[in-house]
């Protein structure tokens, strides 16, 4: 049997224009100035800085009249007004604003002397070996395969793989285990260990030996499962030793590094500073905010650009090559036209959403109580700006808020609303920040597990089931209890 369904369908496409412009808003400081660099490397009709006064009537569009209809189909002239993509005579408001943007347009980062990498260190100090050339390149080959954190995660039969492979270097298993050991010979100790585990015992090894340190070896090399999951009773009655000996055992295995790579200080991952999008102030007992003066470049279209579209308007014989140089000058004409509304609009969309921010949270960005931050969803956003919850999302993962109390990523000021004994909305960053509290006060030796901080968050007035109090502990990085316990 035969059935029709009519199925109507609503869907919107958008233009790469509104694409881009998606993609310029999510971008926080450092990458739009990169950004803005490599827009401007590509169309040479883009150019920074304020452009002198020009005669703005010899460019009205009418002027290209004279065009015929064949040209007019591949050039679209009419289409092309310059003084919308110029005018110094008519600056636009958004530059004129500058009570909108810091005064810090100049502020840079500190360069930095490019230090020694990692992997480099690892280098030096091996040529310091003696190896003969194959056993040298199979040494290096370990070498880059060391991760950031110290760490080869690949098994040995891989690494045999990969070095015939990748390098024309035959070789077998227990070769590679003996340049592994070289590996394991430089500094810092417990650099190329295959797990923590290893990681641990070559650091444990280099030290010099006491009683304590061979029993944190033995613990290492025979009971990790029983370290790692802080099984202590079970250690005592194993090793015959009281709580204090095992207490100082324990002791220098936690002294020890579990990311050796992690704590070098020149290594080849640098951390990058954090450049605040925006800057909250207090002035006179109101909040004032600034969007970083970097994110509004004055830009205009190149006077060249100009005067090639007047020379080919004043030309009598138009060749094709004029015609195809004069459709490729209004290409860029439009494209830089277009980019710098899109660096307009993104200033309006960055500072209109952050102003919503701020006095929907204006409690907090008073006194920097954490407590007193309100519910807040994109949606609550997006409402009060008249914007996509997509939009106010961009500007909300990826952008930095300078504030009196320290410099905060945006989307930590949103959170979902939840009940409390009172039938108020509360924010869950309040009960995160009362359940991260309550455990920090906690007796180490005797850790409260979940069912227990959900009975004191509950006397606190925040009635909350325990697997939400697990999710949430979760989320703040906070281990179960037993992981948390003390000797």
């Amino acid at each position: 049997m035969l059935k029709q369904f009519l199925n109507l369908k609503l869907s919107q496409k958008l233009s790469p224009q509104q694409i881009q412009l998606m993609k310029l808003i999510q971008l926080p400081t450092q990458a739009f100035e990169q950004r803005l660099l490599e827009e401007m490397n590509e169309n040479p009709a883009l150019e920074a800085g304020k452009e002198d006064d020009y005669e703005q009537d010899e460019f009205e569009s009418e002027d290209y009249d004279d065009y015929d209809d064949a040209e007019a189909d591949r050039i679209e002239a009419d289409d092309i007004n310059i003084d919308d993509y110029l005018g110094s005579d008519d600056i636009p408001d958004y530059k004129t604003q500058v009570n909108n943007y810091s005064d810090d347009d100049e502020d840079r980062e500190s360069p930095y002397a490019a230090p020694i990498s990692f992997h480099q260190d690892l280098i030096n100090q091996l040529n310091t070996f003696i190896l003969n050339e194959e056993d040298r390149e199979i040494a290096e080959f370990l070498v880059g395969s060391i991760d950031d954190m110290g760490y080869i995660r690949r098994s040995i039969p891989d690494i045999v793989d990969d070095l015939a492979f990748t390098q024309g270097i035959y070789t077998d298993e227990k070769n590679v285990d003996r340049l592994l050991h070289v590996i394991h010979e430089l500094e810092p100790t417990g650099v190329g260990a295959r797990d923590l585990q290893e990681c641990l015992l070559l650091q444990l090894k280099h030290k010099t030996p006491t009683e304590y340190i061979e029993l944190a070896i033995d613990i290492i090399e025979n009971q990790f499962d029983a370290f790692t999951k802080k099984h202590y009773d079970k250690l005592m009655q194993k090793y015959s030793v009281s709580n204090e000996q095992l207490k100082k055992a324990i002791y220098e295995i936690e002294r020890l590094n579990p990311k050796p790579g992690g704590s070098f200080a020149g290594n080849s991952k640098i951390t990058e500073n954090i450049v605040p999008d925006f800057a909250i102030r207090i002035v006179d007992g109101e909040l004032e905010l600034t969007l970083n003066g970097r994110n509004a470049p004055s830009l205009h279209v190149s006077k060249d650009y100009q005067e090639m579209m007047q020379t080919y308007k004043d030309s009598r014989d138009k060749s094709t090559q004029q015609k195809e140089a004069v459709q490729f000058i209004k290409q860029k004409l439009d494209s830089a036209k277009w980019f710098i509304d899109a660096i307009r609009q993104r200033q309006e969309t960055l500072f209109v959403t952050m102003n919503a921010i701020m006095h929907y949270q204006e409690e907090f960005f008073l006194d920097g109580d954490e407590t007193k931050l309100k519910p807040m969803i994109l949606k609550d956003i997006a409402d009060l700006v008249g914007l996509d919850i997509s939009t106010i999302s961009r500007v909300a993962n990826s952008k930095y808020v300078e504030t009196p109390y320290g410099t905060k990523l945006i989307k930590e000021f949103f959170s979902e609303a939840m009940m409390n004994d009172q039938g108020e909305e509360v924010s869950t960053l309040e009960i995160k920040k009362i359940l991260k509290n309550t455990i920090e006060e906690e007796d180490k030796h005797k850790p409260l597990p979940d069912d227990q901080l959900a009975e004191i968050l509950k006397e606190k007035g925040y009635p909350i089931a325990r697997r939400t109090i697990a999710k949430y502990r979760e989320q703040l990085d906070i281990p179960v209890a037993r992981m948390r316990k003390k000797m």
